[in-house]
């Protein structure tokens, strides 16, 4: 089974620019679909992540929050 990661993020936000390293970096030693969401292009979104931001999600399920655990996201990945 391949995962679905989630970052929701929005422009200008450093702590995303991390996660999104994070992130990339792991995709590169485990296979995993990613996306990213713009929580300023969805009212719903914005408010529910405004203050939250960065949060991953993986498999819809909320994993992180603020930042990426790296060795974290590696295991719950596989």
């Amino acid at each position: 089974m391949t995962h679905q990661v989630v970052l929701y993020s929005r422009p200008g936000c450093c702590l995303c620019d991390d996660a999104r390293r994070v992130l990339l970096r792991v995709r590169e030693r485990r296979t995993f679909n990613f996306d990213e969401r713009d929580i300023e292009a969805d009212d719903m979104l914005l408010r529910a992540y405004l203050e939250r931001i960065p949060v991953v999600t993986i498999d819809g399920v909320e994993a992180f929050e603020l930042f990426v655990d790296e060795p974290e996201l590696t295991r719950r990945l596989g």
